[in-house]
């Protein structure tokens, strides 16, 4: 039997909480990840105080991409807000940040505050992936576009978190599996 919602609108955090489907999981997790994306800019605006060039070229950018995944989690639900000219800029700002340099195999998550936040960004954005694939196993209509932003989001993360250990001086840390 479906809950029962109160009147009062204070006790009511998201209209679609109580749902059971899995486009709400979605939505929760795409805005989680935004709220990454932000908490990586109040520590990266602390961390790169005194590299004023660097810290004016990414707050604008990484505000651009909380706006991209608010964009992302209103189109399984919604009306699709995510446009290839959107991939077409991230793609240009992963190759931007790509060029500063890139590691070979698996590293460990590690580094400052801020670039931790990103290797928090870079997960959340798996786990936005993983909850589409849930929703077109629902039956949902799941828009490609979405998924490809998802994994470019992954890269995009994951690069930009090797640009700025590389230039803050921070070492990448090796990790060999015993698994694979």
């Amino acid at each position: 039997m479906p809950r029962r919602l109160s009147g009062d609108k204070r006790e009511l955090c998201y209209p679609f909480i109580f749902e059971r489907g899995p486009s709400t999981d979605f939505e929760v997790q795409s805005d989680e990840l935004c709220s990454q994306v932000g908490f990586a800019r109040a520590l990266l605006s602390q961390e790169l105080a005194s590299e004023t060039a660097l810290l004016e070229e990414l707050q604008p950018e990484l505000e651009r991409i909380q706006t991209l995944v608010y964009h992302l989690n209103g189109s399984v639900r919604g009306r699709l807000a995510v446009q290839e000219a959107d991939l077409t800029w991230l793609k240009a700002r992963y190759d931007h940040h790509h060029a500063f340099g890139t590691v070979g195999g698996f590293v460990l998550p590690t580094g400052s505050p801020g670039v931790m936040a990103l290797h928090l960004c870079r997960s959340g954005a798996k786990k936005c992936i993983r909850q589409l694939v849930r929703c077109e196993a629902e039956g949902l209509e799941v828009h490609e576009r979405l998924l490809r932003l998802c994994n470019l989001l992954t890269n995009y993360f994951f690069c930009l978190t090797v640009r700025l250990k590389a230039q803050l001086g921070q070492e990448e840390t090796p990790f060999v599996s015993q698994s694979y």
